[in-house]
C-alpha cells in the first residue's frame, strides 16, 4: 500500500520546517536590524566626539591667538638660545618671535633680522656676549629682552 503525504515522515519533518522558517527569518532580520542599528549609533557617538574634540582645539587656539594678536601690543613669542653655555667655537641657536612689530634688531648684531613668530640663527660668540633683541611697533612703542650665552 503506497503512502499518502501524511503518512510520510520525511513530509512531516518538511512541513516543521516550513513552519519555522518564518520565525527564523523574523529572527534573522531583527538580528540584522540591531546589529546596523549599533553599528549606526556607534559611528555617530565616534562621529559627534571627534567634532567636539575639534571645537575644543580650535576654541584653544583662538584663545591663543587671542591673547597674542588681539591686543595690537607688541610681544615677543619666544627669545632663546639653544645652549645657555658653549666652548669657544661651538655653535649655538638663537630663537626669536615677535608679533605686532615693524622692525626687530639684536645687538650685538647677528644678521639682518624680520618680524617674525618664530626665527632661529646660528650663533658662534667667541666670548660671553650678552645680546638684547629690540622691537619697535612704528607708533612709538618699544620692548626689549637680554640673554647671555656664556662661552666657557
Amino acid at each position: 500500500m503506497p503512502l499518502t503525504d501524511q503518512q510520510d515522515p520525511s513530509h512531516q519533518h518538511d512541513s516543521a520546517f516550513r513552519k519555522l522558517l518564518p520565525l527564523t527569518t523574523v529572527g534573522i532580520i531583527i538580528a540584522a536590524l540591531y546589529a546596523g542599528w549599533t553599528l549606526y549609533s556607534r559611528h555617530e557617538a565616534n562621529e559627534r566626539a571627534l567634532a567636539e574634540a575639534q571645537a575644543k582645539q580650535q576654541e584653544a587656539q583662538k584663545a591663543q591667538n587671542d591673547a597674542i594678536f588681539q591686543h595690537g601690543e607688541l610681544t615677543f613669542t619666544t627669545f632663546e638660545a639653544s645652549d645657555a653655555v658653549v666652548r669657544p667655537g661651538q655653535s649655538t641657536q638663537l630663537c626669536y618671535g615677535v608679533v605686532n612689530a615693524k622692525t626687530v634688531k639684536i645687538d650685538p648684531p647677528v644678521e639682518a633680522l624680520k618680524p617674525t613668530i618664530r626665527h632661529c640663527m646660528d650663533i658662534a660668540p667667541k666670548k660671553t656676549t650678552t645680546y638684547t633683541i629690540t622691537a619697535d611697533n612704528g607708533a612709538g612703542q618699544t620692548k626689549s629682552l637680554s640673554l647671555t650665552v656664556r662661552v666657557k
